[in-house]
């Protein structure tokens, strides 16, 4: 199982936010710092986000990425991501891979665009609230079943998808398996995301052959530990 840090970047530095929203956030420092620490514990690939992004916002971002990115680990980055000049960017940054959310919804001619150009660079992003697609940093629910998203995703090229079950994240409410078991069905690569609170956590996924895991506030805290996590999947 792969196993993806993850450093979340708000006005430029690297926090975690409970349920994604912006006025529960805690600053964890600089965001070069943090994924030098993860990179120095064994990290084998970073998932970095812009989070100012996926509000609207432009805070300076793809600097930050570029000196993560001279870390020497693959970057796989998402996060206000609407059009093909943005993803033009955040490749031209450093990223390795992009993760597509709202603009999926929003504007699909995007999504295809990218997929044609970029191929297996290309992660759909599947924020879901209820069995719904989550979009614009999760501040509104989408008329789109996150499922069948996930088989249109498949049926397009896209072989990963980042799957965040919302009402857990940044919470250590437990990861959903069952869920992240049931997206898998739709024939994607799936890296699960939001509630990872303990080292079983981590473990129930790969029992269940899960792709990936994305470790965020668990790791942050020292509830989990990169030696763990590597030692498990």
């Amino acid at each position: 199982m792969k196993l993806y840090p993850a450093i979340d970047v708000l006005g430029g530095r690297a926090v975690r936010l409970l349920y994604g929203k912006r006025d529960h956030v805690t600053d964890y420092g600089d965001p070069v710092d943090c994924a030098r620490r993860w990179v120095d514990e064994g990290a084998e690939i970073l998932h970095v986000v812009d989070l100012s992004g996926a509000f609207g916002e432009d805070d300076g971002f793809e600097k930050v990425l570029e000196r993560i990115a001279r870390l020497g680990v693959p970057v796989q980055s998402g996060g206000g991501l609407r059009s093909m000049a943005e993803i033009h960017r955040r490749f031209r940054a450093g990223a390795d891979r992009v993760v597509l959310g709202t603009v999926c919804v929003e504007h699909p001619e995007v999504l295809y665009e990218a997929v044609e150009k970029y191929r297996e660079k290309i992660v759909a992003g599947i924020d879901a609230k209820e069995g719904f697609l989550a979009v614009r940093g999760w501040t509104q629910i989408a008329d789109k079943d996150a499922f069948e998203f996930g088989c249109e995703a498949k049926a397009l090229g896209i072989a990963d998808a980042v799957f965040t079950d919302i009402g857990r994240d940044g919470a250590l409410a437990g990861v959903n398996v069952a869920e992240s078991v049931r997206m898998s069905e739709t024939g994607l690569n799936i890296i699960a995301s939001g509630g990872v609170r303990s080292i079983d956590d981590v473990r129930a996924l790969n029992a269940q052959g899960v792709y990936g895991v994305i470790l965020g506030r668990a790791l942050y805290t020292g509830a989990i530990t990169m030696k763990e996590a590597i030692e498990v999947r």
